[in-house]
């Protein structure tokens, strides 16, 4: 019989090798010693160090998280807690989901909508004027969103524009094409630049565009905008003038779709250069907002050629 044809099942000692166990018994090696037991208060340490792995981001996360469901109670604590301004926005999201159901309940914080717009902190003024576009039979909020237009945020400004559109005011016009153009960014101080992002990355509204070093104080530059880094006009190393252009945004494409829609009920003739802008087919011009853009601009003319 061939060696190839040997049955499986044949022991090491018929086949002429040595049996493992003898194998093993007869190795001249140190002896292995016994397998290191972890202690119980360290295994105990071990996995409470990996629970807060998990708990902590998770906790970070319930926290920060705008859905989060809250009741009646949590709603006007929220409204008023003046030091936590996520808590205020997370209630103002809140009121938006209501009042885009119709909500009646929703009523009774009207007067908060109104105050917040005043509000120091440009994010909860920037959520509040989204929130009050969605009651248009309210005139505190319209009467709120027209002062909002001389707000010196330009997120503010283009929010409250947009909400005016719903009441079938197109006051804030100006500001809406304006959401459809590159956002300059200069320098607040005078200094070297001692660190830059990169054009073409995509950045979020407050994310990181330069860091700017005058003596012991470092100013972080950051954009207005969510968005993508088009221009970059300083350099690492380089010495940069307050009021200086620093870089350029472009805007987001959720930007720009919900200005392309405003403009859709509100533009005129001179916003189309804007418009078509968006029409080219271009990868950072997502197909809905390209649409939108030749829909937009057909709107446009369709009106002018009614008009006497």
């Amino acid at each position: 019989m061939a060696a190839s044809q040997i049955p499986s099942m044949l022991s090491a000692s018929e086949l002429g090798q040595p049996e493992p166990a003898a194998a093993a018994s007869e190795s001249t090696g140190p002896p292995v010693e016994a397998r290191h037991r972890m202690s119980t208060r360290n295994r105990l340490l071990f996995f409470l160090t990996a629970w807060l792995i998990v708990l902590m981001p998770f906790l970070f996360w319930w926290n920060t998280w705008f859905g989060r469901h809250l009741s009646d109670k949590q709603l006007s604590e929220f409204l008023n807690d003046q030091k936590h301004p996520r808590h205020i926005q997370h209630a103002l999201v809140q009121l938006g989901e209501r009042l885009s159901v119709h909500d009646l309940s929703a009523v009774r914080w009207y007067p908060d909508l109104i105050r917040l717009a005043a509000y120091p902190v440009e994010e909860v003024r920037n959520t509040d004027a989204w929130v009050m576009g969605q009651d248009t039979t309210q005139a505190g909020f319209h009467a709120a969103l027209l002062k909002m237009l001389d707000d010196p945020s330009p997120m503010v400004r283009g929010n409250s524009a947009l909400s005016l559109v719903r009441f079938g005011d197109a006051a804030g016009r100006l500001e809406i094409v304006a959401l459809l153009e590159p956002r300059e960014i200069t320098a607040p101080v005078t200094g070297r630049v001692i660190g830059t992002d990169h054009a073409g990355t995509a950045i979020h509204q407050g994310g990181l565009v330069a860091k700017i070093q005058n003596g012991p104080q470092v100013t972080e530059v950051r954009s207005p905008i969510s968005g993508r880094i088009r221009t970059l006009s300083v350099a690492t190393g380089a010495d940069v003038l307050e009021g200086a252009e620093v870089a350029s945004v472009d805007p987001g494409a959720e930007q720009v779709w919900e200005a392309l829609r405003a403009l859709y009920l509100v533009g005129q003739p001179d916003d189309v250069p804007a418009i078509r802008v968006y029409q080219r087919d271009l990868p950072e011009i997502p197909d809905r907002v390209r649409q939108q853009a030749v829909l937009t601009e057909q709107a446009i003319r369709n009106r002018a050629e009614r008009q006497p």
